[in-house]
């Protein structure tokens, strides 16, 4: 596996090389940049499989290395002390190592890496908002293609996404369902939390949808929503996911 480490302390840059080396003998340290610029630079003529991005580098927040150069490689972020970095890894389930790097949490985050599937991608406009304390901005529409014709759809008209034979759909209030190209754990992080709730695995509701919630066993919810779905019984708010649901019940 090739390595990038961006970091712009040498010593720190140099301790993490010997970790990685000690977990696995076969990663190569194919660059190691200390600056936005000196990132950009190479990021245009260079690819790894895996980037090391320290967050405060001396010119600047690294985020902005994104702004200049597409990349889509997974990335494990470093950082001493930033809170909001911090959130925002949390809100987009990115890995993150607070320095001192340990070498247990360093091989925890690369086998992590190892069960994530190809096309990783992230997303650094709602993580750069959040170091910046400010709201990320949501998805307000989705363009739709039905045949030769395109329809535009305003987030306001979407009831509830749900996942049908391996895609995701979106229900409007009036009844109708057309697919979108996004899983729903990406529309998690595209969709307002004030006004959307990912339930279970199949279902993301707007709270505007719920018409009616049921008891369920084991302290789970069964909603009514309007449009009605499809399958009733898929329309149950997880186990794992009840407690956070009744919180956002009343946020």
């Amino acid at each position: 596996m090739n390595v990038l480490i961006v970091e712009d302390e040498s010593l720190a840059a140099e301790k993490l090389e010997h970790l990685l080396k000690e977990i696995d003998p076969k990663i190569r340290i194919t660059g190691q940049t200390g600056s936005i610029k000196e990132s950009v630079k190479w990021l245009m003529e260079n690819t790894a499989d895996l980037i090391f991005l320290d967050i405060q580098l001396s010119d600047g927040i690294s985020f902005s290395i994104f702004e200049q150069v597409q990349v889509n490689t997974p990335v494990i972020f470093t950082t001493a002390y930033d809170q909001y970095a911090i959130k925002a890894f949390q809100l987009n389930s990115i890995s993150y190592l607070l320095k001192p790097i340990r070498k247990s949490d360093l091989a925890d985050s690369l086998n992590k890496l190892k069960t994530l599937r190809s096309g990783f991608s992230i997303d650094f406009e709602t993580l750069l908002a959040n170091m910046q304390g400010r709201e990320p901005d949501y998805k307000k529409r989705f363009m739709i293609q039905i045949g030769e014709k395109i329809r535009k759809i305003e987030i306001t008209e979407v009831a509830y996404f749900f996942v049908l034979d391996k895609g995701v759909f979106l229900r409007t209030f009036q009844g109708n369902s057309y697919p979108v190209e996004y899983t729903l754990d990406r529309l998690e992080n595209l969709l307002d939390p004030e006004k959307f709730f990912r339930i279970n695995r199949k279902y993301t509701v707007n709270m505007e949808s719920i018409q009616n919630m049921v008891a369920y066993s084991r302290g789970r919810v069964k909603l009514e929503l309007k449009p009605k779905a499809d399958e009733e019984f898929e329309t149950i708010v997880s186990v794992d996911r009840s407690a956070a649901f009744k919180k956002w019940l009343n946020s």
